[in-house]
This record gives C-alpha cells, sequence and structure tokens, in this order.
C-alpha cells in the first residue's frame, strides 16, 4: 500500500489546479469560443472585425460588445444561407394578405398581433407594385436592389407580374361560397360583415356565372344549390337566410361545399370554393391536413379555394394552410371597405386564373454573394429538385397579380459580375403546359442605398419588410431599422400619394407606441 501516500498527494495537487483555474475563470477573462465542424476554435473579434492586437487586454465593455455582435439578428441568421453549399433559394408563389390584414385590425385595436401571425411577404404584397405586366398570360420578371452602406450587405427584389383583366373580361365563374354561422360569428364584424361583402360580390357578377351556398355550424347545410347569377333577388334572398347557429364544424362545411362544386363544375369556368370563416373549427376534424384529404378527390378537378378570415379572434393558421394547400389564397376583411377592395375592385384578380402551380427559383453566384437569406415565405418553401416537377405544389395566380420576393444578401468585397438569376415556372390553368421566364441582376446594377436611388415601391417594400420583422422579432432589416421605417413611409406616403401607404406609417408609429 505505499502507493497510498502518493495518491493523495496528486489528489491533493488536482484540487488545488481546479480551484485555481476557478479563480482565473472570475476575473472576467472572455470564455472559450465556440468549435465548429472543423474542430478549431474560432478567434473572438471585436464589434468593428479587425482582430485584437497581440498581448492586448480585453476590457469588461469590450467583452459585452462582442457578446452583443455575435448575437445580432439571432432569428434571422438562422434562416440564412451560405452559397458555398446551397446557392439555389425556391419557393411557392404567394399572393395571400390575411397577415396584414389582420395584424391592421389588430393595431387599430390597440395591441400587437401574435408574432407567429405576422408573414413578412403578406405584407410587401398588399401594396401596389410598379412592375410592368406581360403581353401574354404569362409572367413578366424584375430583379432590382441596393446596397446598404457599410456592412457589405444588399437587398434584392424579385417582382413576378400577371397581366391584369377587367371583370368584364373575366372567365365565367361558378363560385360556392362556404359560410361559417356557428356562434362565433354573431360578433359584429363576422357574419354581418360576411353577408355585406356577399351582396357587394352578388351585385358584380355577370350573366355567365353561377353561385351556391352552403352554410355550416356542428354540421352544413346547402342553402342554395348552384344557380346562374342572373337570379340576382334570390341570391340576396339566400344571403339574408343566414343566421347563427351552434358550434363550428369547418370539415363538415368544406366537405359539403367541395361536393357541391364538384356536381356544379364547368370546364369552360373558374371554380372556386370561397370559405368565410373566422376559422376557429371545434367540430369534426380541425387539422387542415385532415380536412383537406376529405376534398382531395373534388379539389383535384381544378377547383380552387379563397379564404376569406373575419373576427377579432382569428384562426389564422388553419385558414393559411388550408389556402396555401388547398390551391388558394387567404385574405382578411375587417371592414366595409375591405370586403369592397376584395370582392368589386379586386373581382377579376380574386376570381379567374392565369397561372397554376407557380414557383420561383433564384440562383446566386457564389463570387459575388457570400451568403442570403429569403425574407419571409417560411412556410412556402420547396426543394430545389421540384422547381421543374410539375407534379409538386405551387401557387395559384389571378390576372393583375404582383407577387414580390426580398433577399437580405451578403456580398463578398470588390465582387463584381452577375448577382443572381431569377426564374418562373407555371402551367397553363387550362391545358396545364408548363412555361418559364427568367432575368438576372449583375452586381454593378445595385443602387447605393435603399433609399437613394430605387423606386418609391422599392423603398416601400422595404418598409413592409421591416415593418413585418419588427413585429415578429424585434429586430431589423439591412437599412432598414425599426426606429426609421415610420419616417420613411411617411415621405414615401407623400411621392407615392398612395393612402395605404399613409395608413403603413401610421400603424408603425401605433406598434412603436405599444411596445
Amino acid at each position: 500500500m505505499k502507493s497510498r501516500p502518493l495518491a493523495i498527494v496528486l489528489a491533493a495537487l488536482a484540487l488545488l489546479a481546479l480551484m485555481f483555474a476557478a479563480a482565473c475563470g472570475g476575473s472576467g477573462a472572455p470564455a472559450s469560443q465556440p468549435m465548429p465542424e472543423s474542430g478549431k476554435a474560432v478567434p473572438a473579434m471585436p464589434p468593428d472585425g479587425r482582430p485584437p492586437e497581440a498581448g492586448g487586454d480585453t476590457s469588461e465593455t469590450e467583452t459585452q460588445a462582442r457578446a452583443t455582435a455575435g448575437n445580432e439578428e439571432p432569428q434571422a441568421e438562422a434562416t440564412r444561407r451560405d452559397t458555398s453549399a446551397e446557392q439555389i433559394s425556391t419557393f411557392a408563389l404567394d399572393v395571400d394578405t390575411a397577415s396584414y390584414g389582420y395584424s391592421k385590425r389588430a393595431l387599430n385595436e390597440g395591441r400587437l398581433p401574435e408574432a407567429g401571425q405576422v408573414r413578412p411577404e403578406e405584407f410587401v404584397n398588399s401594396f401596389k407594385q410598379d412592375y410592368a405586366e406581360p403581353k401574354d398570360d404569362g409572367f413578366t420578371v424584375h430583379m432590382d436592389g441596393a446596397r446598404t452602406p457599410g456592412n457589405g450587405t444588399a437587398l434584392l427584389r424579385v417582382g413576378l407580374q400577371t397581366r391584369g383583366a377587367s371583370a368584364e373580361s373575366r372567365r365565367p365563374a361558378n363560385l360556392t361560397f362556404v359560410v361559417d354561422v356557428s356562434g362565433s360569428m354573431d360578433e359584429p364584424g363576422r357574419l354581418d360583415l360576411v353577408r355585406e361583402a356577399l351582396h357587394k360580390l352578388v351585385d358584380q357578377l355577370g350573366p355567365g356565372d353561377h353561385v351556391s351556398l352552403v352554410a355550416f355550424s356542428d354540421q352544413a347545410d346547402v342553402v342554395l344549390s348552384m344557380t346562374p347569377a342572373t337570379d340576382k333577388a334570390g341570391l340576396h334572398a339566400a344571403v339574408e337566410r343566414l343566421a347563427i347557429q351552434e358550434s363550428t364544424n369547418l370539415e363538415a362545411g368544406l366537405t359539403s361545399g367541395y361536393a357541391v362544386a364538384a356536381a356544379g363544375f364547368r370546364p369552360v369556368a373558374v371554380n372556386r370554393v370561397i370559405l368565410l370563416s373566422d376559422g376557429l373549427a371545434n367540430t369534426g376534424d380541425t387539422t387542415w391536413q385532415g380536412i383537406l384529404d376529405r376534398v382531395a378527390d373534388a379539389a383535384g378537378k381544378k377547383i380552387t379555394l379563397l379564404c376569406v378570415g373575419v373576427g377579432r379572434d382569428y384562426g389564422d393558421e388553419l385558414m393559411e394552410q388550408l389556402a396555401d394547400n388547398g390551391d388558394g389564397a387567404a385574405v382578411y376583411v375587417s371592414s366595409v371597405d375591405d370586403a369592397r377592395k376584395v370582392f368589386v375592385e379586386q373581382l377579376a384578380t380574386n376570381l379567374d386564373l392565369r397561372a397554376r402551380d407557380a414557383k420561383a427559383q433564384v440562383v446566386f453566384n457564389p463570387s459575388v454573394v457570400e451568403s442570403y437569406r429569403l425574407i419571409g415565405y417560411e412556410n412556402r418553401q420547396i426543394a430545389a429538385e421540384d422547381f421543374r416537377d410539375d407534379g409538386k405544389d405551387g401557387g395559384e395566380i389571378g390576372p393583375g397579380h404582383s407577387v414580390t420576393a426580398l433577399y437580405e444578401v451578403r456580398l463578398r468585397g470588390g465582387a463584381s459580375g452577375q448577382l443572381a438569376t431569377a426564374t418562373v415556372r407555371w402551367q397553363d390553368p387550362d391545358t396545364r403546359d408548363p412555361s418559364e421566364a427568367a432575368r438576372s441582376l449583375e452586381a454593378g446594377d445595385l443602387a447605393a442605398s435603399p433609399w437613394e436611388g430605387p423606386t418609391p415601391r422599392f423603398q416601400v417594400d422595404v418598409v413592409a419588410a421591416g415593418f413585418a420583422e419588427y413585429l415578429r422579432t424585434g429586430e431589423g432589416i439591412a437599412g432598414a431599422e425599426p426606429d426609421d421605417l415610420a419616417a420613411h413611409a411617411t415621405r414615401l406616403a407623400a411621392s407615392t400619394e398612395d393612402a395605404a401607404v399613409t395608413e403603413l406609417a401610421g400603424l408603425i408609429e401605433r406598434a412603436a407606441s405599444l411596445r
């Protein structure tokens, strides 16, 4: 047992070493750096990006600054892609605007929208654009961008536009309205607003249109079978018969609605189911997957879906997923003016179709772009290999629709040449024949600043996206810090003479006062 005293001595020395290390760790020395996949330690860098001088001491203030710099835009960084590994970004087109509509209502009522209900692409796509229209029934592709001075980043805008159409020139429509008459719809601004919206729509319909009406609460009831729009008196009377009942079986309502739509299907017409609900399903299958599974056969007959949301308490996720996965779009109405916009001013856009299963793909040049992130579209991103797989679902786009996507990109120092190429692929609504259009952007075409050089509409898009990011993360985007957004919106409201931009400026100020 002669080794026992030696073991005791070694243990005592080890304990003293641990105590000494702990004492040094509490002296304010910086913690060890995280280890990347390579296994090599990452050297600490100060906020200005320059390496520390050899042998220099690190103050507590500098240590805190490093910690802050290392955590800039943590949520944004999670969606950033390095072009050395992933230079292609692919997503299904989306013309939903419900997120912005509902956020407007929340802010006007003196409350912030829930972060999960804020989708930047729906904020941006709520505003007018300045893209040229194509001469045919396809898309024009627009690309522009601006550098953000001082930090090596830039904002890239990809804009897609279809040719417009008047209400008189649109194709005839077979419309099946599926109306929620559950108890939750009794609140002012729900069923009464739905009735008002339907009356406005009936007045806009032409002689080639047909309408059916399904009401649902705990079960579904066919209020009106497919009827020519020329019977306006009968249609208005059916709308007035809508009355509040009990629980919300949205599954039963959509199942019945799609069955009615399928039975009255006309190949020469646009066949669409229009769901009007607060989305608060509580009876039957309440999942979008289960509901869409029940209507899959009918929906496969080229029957598209428009989800119109109403109500202060709103089932945003259910309505958005039904629209995104049911060949449709989602909008939100909170006033008679909103209803007029959806069912009168944008009638042709919301009822007719220019493209089915439309997708966009942006290929970045890794010699110019170090990394990128798509702002929004988290629910619409698809695999690169699915871009030309016409069996994969995309977005349904109507006439006169614009779709905008914003990317924040990090540029390589001094790099020049082609920055990115954007391609849109879609199918003809009738023949399903695929087509594509594309455009590229050179690094030299980037404006020097987001606020000097780009068109006013580009700047409005940046403000709208920055506002959405502020609401959902508390962070800004490059060149659009939250404190500056209201001032930019106010300036742009004057230059565009757009009431919607004036409203945006007021909403930004209101949101700031609520935080």
